[in-house]
């Protein structure tokens, strides 16, 4: 008996993230997600019929945002953490309300989803007819997942998106994975190591307290999810004592976080919105540009979201500051800023007057961290890198074998494996 594996999107690509795991009795999909272009793109085809669970590893669109399409003319369970239940939720209802008119499922579809939903906590099995399925802690955003899946005599280790470097948010993945016979396994960094995260934040709140101490204020774009909270828990466990405002979809995320405690390292982000000023309107959002010290906004690149409303009042005061703290997408207003120092502002670029940084604050394994996972996996599997742009998952797998003489390769969407 063997398994097959289908590559059905992700593939030498960041986004859309999918694979279809095949046994004898048994068939499940690991994610369904979405590639947020210009047009939402989608993962290959798949036949609900066809699979008999689904497996979501986190709630970030790329990888959740095609699930709800199955529950247009099925009911499939899925497994995910409770806390990737929530946060998907707010995103997918989000991505409905942006571009429901393009997308082929509707608000009904996401709460078949929701209803169907079977909440895994962390190191915990489930079985799924005669394959066993169980979660470990990815260290990515609150409640991501690794998928370990025990079938036909065959384990399979799915990293999703992961990082083993330690934040103030999250702990490191779990790499607690025993001998697998395969691993699919993230790329998006391959090529490039992040700074030493300890370092990092010693230069963010050193760059923050110049420009506050100088008499200037902070706006921080940052992902509503994950980052957001972080960017807290660092300003807190710094003792920052400036007054801090917290706007957008992050306070949503942020009280859905504070629910699940045991998600997060700490209770430094609990402690941090006792203190934060939180915007519930345009009457505090007009209030908090003139006082607040530091705003923490999505959207993380600039491309919407009530960090624009901040960005046009504090752009153009050589005493403020722009501090990018998330990952910038070429072409977009973020990443535009990080390479020109312009923006649009009342339909006109500009060249802005406020101090521009960009700090590295990535929630996914490093070049170093990477080749760390590869070389102490157990079990000489055959590996399959996915979920890399540019080049990067052809270059792992190619390190994966040339320098550690792994059976390695960077697979094309709908090619099958078998092992």
């Amino acid at each position: 008996m063997s398994v097959k594996i289908t590559f059905v999107g992700g593939t030498r690509e960041v986004g859309r993230a999918s694979v279809l795991v095949r046994g004898e009795e048994k068939s499940v999909l690991l994610d369904y997600g979405v590639a947020l272009d210009h047009e939402p793109g989608f993962p290959m085809h798949v036949r609900p019929r066809d699979i008999d669970a689904i497996t979501l590893t986190h709630a970030h669109l790329d990888h959740s945002g095609a699930v709800p399409t199955f529950f247009v003319s099925r009911f499939i369970p899925v497994y995910a953490t409770p806390v990737t239940f929530e946060i998907a939720r707010i995103l997918i209802e989000d991505f409905l309300g942006l571009s429901g008119h393009c997308l082929p499922y509707e608000y009904i579809d996401l709460e078949s989803m929701m209803t169907y939903g079977k909440r895994m906590p962390y190191a915990t099995s489930q079985r799924i007819g005669d394959v066993t399925l169980r979660l470990l802690n990815a260290g990515h955003i609150p409640g991501s997942a690794q998928a370990l899946l025990d079938m036909e005599g065959r384990r399979i280790l799915y990293t999703g998106d992961f990082n083993t470097a330690k934040t103030r948010l999250l702990d490191v993945a779990d790499r607690d994975y025993g001998e697998v016979d395969g691993l699919i396994i993230e790329s998006t960094y391959a090529d490039e190591d992040h700074p030493k995260r300890w370092e990092l934040e010693e230069m963010f709140i050193s760059s923050v307290r110049e420009v506050v101490e100088s008499g200037g204020r902070v706006l921080i774009p940052a992902f509503s999810v994950g980052r957001a909270q972080e960017i807290l828990c660092i300003l807190q466990a710094h003792r920052i004592e400036w007054p801090i405002a917290l706007d957008g979809m992050a306070r949503r995320v942020s009280n859905v976080l504070l629910r699940y405690p045991s998600y997060l390292r700490s209770g430094l982000l609990s402690d941090a919105l006792k203190r934060v000023t939180v915007v519930k309107g345009r009457r505090d959002r007009r209030r908090v540009a003139k006082t607040a010290k530091i705003i923490v906004s999505p959207a993380g690149m600039l491309k919407g979201g009530p960090v624009l409303y901040y960005a046009k009042r504090l752009a153009m005061d050589d005493h403020n500051a722009i501090f990018l703290v998330s990952f910038q997408i070429p072409g977009t207003p973020g990443r535009i800023l990080q390479e020109t120092g312009r923006m649009l502002i009342d339909g006109e670029e500009k060249r802005v007057r406020a101090r521009v940084e960009h700090f590295d604050f990535s929630s996914h394994c490093g070049r170093e961290h990477l080749h760390g996972v590869l070389k102490g996996v157990e079990g000489n599997p055959k590996v399959f890198v996915v979920h890399g742009a540019e080049g990067n998952c052809e270059k792992l797998a190619t390190w994966a074998c040339d320098e550690l003489g792994l059976d390695a390769v960077a697979p094309k969407a709908g090619e099958t494996y078998e092992l």
